[in-house]
This record gives C-alpha cells, sequence and structure tokens, in this order.
C-alpha cells in the first residue's frame, strides 16, 4: 500500500473515506474497521465484516495521526469503523489554540 500525500482510501466495511496528509515513514498499512483500506478507485472486497473492537467510527473533516510512523490522514466521509496503522489505533489530532487577537 503505497500513501502517498492526496492519496484517496476508503474502508472496506463502512463508509468512511480518507485522504493522506503526511505519509508515514516507512511500510504501513492503513486500516478501517480492523481490514485494510482500499484505493478509492478499487472495488470494495465482499465478505468482510466491521471488528467490534475497531469500530470507534471516524468523524468527518477530522484529522487522524500516528506518532510512531509520522503518517496523518484526513477523514473525509465519516464511518462507523476505527482508523488504524499497522494494527495501531490513529489518534485524534486536536485543533490548535490559536493566539488572542486582542
Amino acid at each position: 500500500m503505497e500513501l502517498k500525500p492526496g492519496s484517496r482510501w476508503r474502508s472496506a466495511v463502512c463508509t468512511a473515506e480518507a485522504v493522506v496528509v503526511r505519509p508515514a515513514k516507512g511500510a504501513a498499512v492503513l486500516e478501517c474497521g480492523g481490514h485494510p483500506m482500499t484505493a478509492l478507485t478499487a472495488p470494495k472486497p465482499e465478505g468482510l465484516t466491521l471488528s467490534p473492537d475497531h469500530s470507534g467510527g471516524v468523524a468527518v473533516g477530522k484529522r487522524y495521526f500516528d506518532e510512531e510512523t509520522g503518517l496523518e490522514v484526513l477523514a473525509s466521509k465519516p464511518g462507523t469503523g476505527s482508523l488504524a496503522v499497522n494494527g495501531r489505533a490513529l489518534q485524534l489530532r486536536e485543533a490548535k489554540a490559536l493566539p488572542s487577537s486582542d
């Protein structure tokens, strides 16, 4: 799986979609719902179901990251599965507080 900046991926088990903002430093497998994500244009694999252990959900417009690999993705569609890389859950990146303009 080549996670290049701007590449678009979709879940094999739910409606979630994501865009790579920052690629991983090494080899990585982007997952959602406990299964590898597929390229947006590739057909969805059949017969897969959402893993209960990976059903935390994806919120549209939020950024998710993995500190170990440096991977950062932007959720472009919501879904019931949760995002992971190499089996490790991605963390939600909080918005940075802007300085006061007073």
